[in-house]
Formats: C-alpha cells, sequence, structure tokens
C-alpha cells in the first residue's frame, strides 16, 4: 500500500512538471511569434514612403517571412514565390494594425519582390516586363477585420533589352481612388531622361482595393537604353 502512494506521489508530481513546461513553451512560442510579426510590420512601415527612390532602391531589403514563409499568429499568414514567369503571393490576416493598412502594404512588399525579380531577369539576358492586362487581385474578407489578399503578377518576355523594364511600384487604396498624380511625381526623379512611366489600368477587387501598376526602366540596371 505504501509503494503504491509512492508511485501515485511520484506520477503527480510529473504531471503538475509536465503541465508547467507545456505552459512556459506554449508561451515562448506565442512571444515569438508576436514579436516577428512585429517584425513584419515595422519593416513594412519602412517601405511605404512616398520617396520613390527609397521604394525602388538598389540596395537589398530583407524581408523576413517566418518560419520558413509560414507564420500563423491569430489567422497571419505571409508569403511571395518567384519564377521567370512572374509573382505570387497571398496575406491573411488583419487589415490594420495600430490604424495601419498592413493588409494593403502587402502590395509595397509584392512590388519590391517584382522589381528585384525582373532585374534579375534582364542580368541574365531574359528581358521581360509586367503583363498588367493579367494581373490578378482578390481581398476576400474585406471588412471582416481580417483579409485574405491574393496577388499575381505574371512576366512576358520581350526580345529587346530596351523593351524590357526593370522597376516596379503601385498607387492604391480600399475604398478610395489612388493618388496617381502624386505618384507620377514622386517617381520623376527615377526616371531616365526621355523616359516614361509604364501605367496598368485602374485594377479593383470587389471587396474595394483600387491599384494601379507601374513600370518603368530602371536607370541603373538599364543605363545603356537612355
Amino acid at each position: 500500500m505504501r509503494a503504491i502512494k509512492i508511485i501515485v506521489s511520484i506520477l503527480f508530481v510529473i504531471i503538475i512538471g509536465m503541465f508547467f513546461i507545456a505552459k512556459r513553451i506554449s508561451k515562448g512560442i506565442g512571444d515569438s511569434l508576436e514579436n516577428g510579426i512585429k517584425g513584419i510590420y515595422e519593416i513594412s512601415k519602412t517601405m511605404d514612403s512616398t520617396d520613390g527612390t527609397k521604394i525602388d532602391s538598389e540596395k537589398e531589403v530583407s524581408i523576413q517571412v517566418l518560419h520558413s514563409q509560414k507564420t500563423f499568429l491569430k489567422g497571419v499568414y505571409d508569403k511571395i514565390i518567384c519564377s521567370d514567369d512572374g509573382c505570387e503571393g497571398v496575406y491573411i490576416g488583419p487589415e490594420f494594425i495600430e490604424g495601419s493598412d498592413i493588409a494593403h502594404q502587402f502590395s509595397n512588399v509584392m512590388s519590391k519582390k517584382v522589381g528585384d525579380k525582373l532585374k534579375e531577369l534582364y542580368k541574365l539576358r531574359e528581358y521581360s516586363k509586367v503583363d498588367f492586362s493579367k494581373i490578378k487581385m482578390s481581398t476576400k474578407g474585406m471588412g471582416s477585420g481580417n483579409v485574405v489578399y491574393e496577388l499575381n503578377i505574371p512576366f512576358k518576355k520581350v526580345k529587346e533589352k530596351c523593351d524590357a523594364y526593370t522597376s516596379f511600384d503601385h498607387v492604391g487604396g480600399w475604398d478610395h481612388k489612388p493618388a496617381l498624380s502624386t505618384r507620377k511625381e514622386e517617381l520623376n526623379n527615377v526616371l531616365m531622361e526621355g523616359q516614361t512611366l509604364d501605367i496598368s489600368e485602374l485594377k479593383t477587387t470587389p471587396e474595394g482595393l483600387q491599384e494601379y501598376w507601374i513600370q518603368w526602366k530602371n536607370k541603373v540596371t538599364q543605363s545603356d537604353c537612355k
């Protein structure tokens, strides 16, 4: 009988210990994910500049996508994949964080990725540009507090290197007409002399996202196309 009591006491201590260990592990994972999301948010804010030269900087900008590009925290998920055929990605999560339009800032991240890929292809002599007519945007769940924002930015090949584009940007917002004239003025200083911006038609989603997508010849990468 005494032996049984000892065994029961030991098992009770083990169970209590496992409970507290599990609780600490769970808290640690939650804290890591929360800090990670804040990191993505801070990076996105730095990319939300209206300074065109900053948005299209030749310096490499590291966009950390947590846990091998798969991050879950209250429904948050962020992933972009680029290939020779284009870039596609999805953002799932809050529309706003601390009053900032975090969902729409996914367009900034995508623009940077597209510009980087176009430059990469140009240097490989795989001359390309964005096919505006085939861009796909989806914003399911907008207005619910959480949104599934899907973007597909396809490329098309061109024969001549100076028909390619190597910089990419956007201007848009939720439920209001994009400030296209302002963005064009901001981007004037990144254009080579004699060059113009190639601007898409207004792209919209049923939930109210409105975007103009913009591409041009990067004056560093395509300096021989003056």
